[in-house]
């Protein structure tokens, strides 16, 4: 039994885009497209979707990345955020909710001109938007602690740069993407330690926050563990990686913690696309790994039609009649 493509996007919007997600809540969904599925149609129409409803669209190739791995998969997520509109967004709403006139054109946007228009001190104007960050950034514990010294520091560049050097401003967004070499760099701005496996789900968890405080839904983030799927190893280096099949069970481990840290999370939708050899393959596939099939298997099934919100469904264009 298969659902039709049309009617789990429609299913996807409504009830958890339009609906659930958007008021904080957050989910996982497994979906296995059969072969007359296009995988690069279903990804635009899963971006367009998530588009419409105003969320931040990131989605991750196990062939390019190794997904089972959370601090590379949070590289990769960051990767594909822009994190100085994002601070931009956040500088602006501060000092609109405080009535201050502000600079229309985004390359006028700091200090200096703002102080002039709003006939203020700029050393005065700095303390306060100092104290505003403070107070609700750094207040905010519903972020990792590192997470926002980050903002913070990401935010008084938008303005301030003589406070927070550029430079400094640059090393953040490197420590994000996994790219800074030296931790020292950021020694300067309280962060003392790299993105690894025992912070990086708080910080993803701290970005679904960030992203709906700047007037974001939330985050889609579409996880395509295809390439776990591959029992041979590739003679062409463009097929991407070649995982092991403890590599494979990690990677599962990692689809169950979301499960059951959905509680945890906030504005988060993952959906994950698996091949048709998930289903099947005893080694690689889900029977290999109870504890994440307990937990989206349908246990209870109707003969003749597939629930659509199922945590898992069978993807088609067409459901013959």
């Amino acid at each position: 039994m298969y659902t039709t493509k049309k009617e789990w996007l429609d299913m996807i919007r409504g009830e958890y885009l339009h609906d659930f997600v958007k008021r904080g809540g957050a989910a996982v969904k497994f979906c296995v497209p059969m072969e007359d599925v296009d995988h690069s149609q279903l990804l635009a129409s899963l971006r367009a979707a998530s588009e419409d409803e105003s969320y931040i669209y990131a989605s991750i190739d196990a062939a390019s990345t190794k997904i089972h791995m959370i601090d590379k998969l949070f590289h990769e997520v960051a990767r594909q955020i822009d994190w100085d509109d994002l601070a931009n967004v956040f500088v602006r709403k501060i000092f609109s909710q405080k009535k201050y006139q502000l600079p229309e054109h985004r390359e006028d946007f700091n200090l200096q001109n703002i102080a002039l228009l709003n006939d203020r001190e700029e050393m005065f104007l700095r303390n306060e938007l100092h104290s505003y960050l403070e107070k609700e950034i750094f207040g905010d514990f519903a972020m990792s602690q590192e997470f926002r010294i980050a903002m913070v520091r990401l935010c008084l560049n938008q303005l301030d740069t003589a406070s927070a050097p550029v430079y400094l401003s640059a090393a953040i967004k490197e420590w994000l993407r996994g790219e800074l070499r030296l931790i020292s760099t950021l020694r300067k701005a309280l962060i003392f330690q790299k993105i690894a496996r025992h912070n990086a789900r708080h910080l993803l968890f701290s970005l679904t926050h960030w992203l709906r405080i700047n007037g974001k839904s939330g985050l889609m983030l579409v996880l395509d563990i295809t390439r776990y799927l591959a029992a041979t190893r590739s003679k062409n280096p463009a097929d991407g990686f070649f995982y092991s099949t403890p590599a494979v069970l990690d990677a599962y481990e990692l689809l169950r913690q979301f499960i059951d840290g959905t509680d945890e999370m906030e504005g988060l939708l993952v959906i994950v696309l698996a091949p048709k050899e998930f289903l099947s393959d005893d080694k690689r596939g889900l029977r290999g790994y109870d504890a994440l099939k307990l937990r989206i298997w349908d246990e209870v099934k109707d003969r003749q039609r597939q629930n659509p919100m199922a945590s898992m469904v069978r993807l088609a264009n067409r459901v013959a009649d």
